[in-house]
């Protein structure tokens, strides 16, 4: 089940790094972000109802949480207009706790996979808190093509790999591949966001939308 949520965030995830970009307008991207943010809630609470008290599972299903909580929290800001700074600080606090989950899942759960998938949101959470938190918008267009292509490469990929029962085959090659390119990809954006001016995207969150 946490395999088919995942497919949405990836969806919901592409769709606020083009609103980011400029591509659509922001308060378009409300409906994903209530959809996904409400599937997310249903999903952790089924896999903890259903633990039989298992810790391991209760604990990994708690990390939806974070996700969950952040695609409400941009529906809201969108439909009603509300300043992005709470939204901004509450990424804050998701950004810590993904690395504290990345080191769950290279230690405790022994799946490096995720672990650097963990990172790549921890990132990502970051810079949505230096655009809304910090209020710098010089990195919209950078923060919404890094959270477009995570839409596809943390979430898309990983939950057809779940889905199809060939993610436990390719674990560590994965991790390491997601790890290079990572590394080189976002670091590659960098010249080019500098490059490319900013786009005027009105958002209801004050500044700019997040995913």
């Amino acid at each position: 089940m946490a395999s088919v949520g995942l497919l949405f965030v990836g969806a919901v995830l592409f769709i606020n790094g083009v609103m980011l970009l400029g591509w659509i307008d922001a308060r378009s991207a409300a409906p994903m972000n209530f959809f996904v943010g409400g599937l997310q809630i249903i999903t952790p609470l089924y896999l903890i109802f259903t633990a039989n008290g298992d810790a391991d599972v209760i604990l990994a299903a708690s990390g939806l949480f974070l996700f969950s909580f952040t695609y409400l929290y941009v529906a809201v800001n969108l439909t009603w207009d509300l300043d992005g700074t709470g939204l901004g600080y509450f990424c804050l606090f998701v950004a810590i706790t993904a690395v504290v989950f990345s080191a769950l899942n290279f230690f405790r759960f022994a799946d490096p996979a995720f672990g650097v998938i963990w990172l790549y949101w921890a990132f990502l959470w970051s810079l949505f808190f230096v655009l809304l938190g910090r209020r710098r918008d010089g990195i919209g267009r950078y923060t919404g093509a890094v959270c477009a292509i995570q839409g596809w490469v943390t979430a898309w990929i990983p939950a057809f790999l779940l889905l199809t029962g060939v993610y436990t085959e390719i674990g560590v090659p994965l991790a390491i591949g997601l790890a290079i390119f990572g590394v080189v990809v976002f670091l590659a954006l960098i010249p080019w966001a500098r490059r490319s001016p900013t786009p005027a995207t009105p958002a209801p969150t004050g500044e700019h939308a997040v995913a």
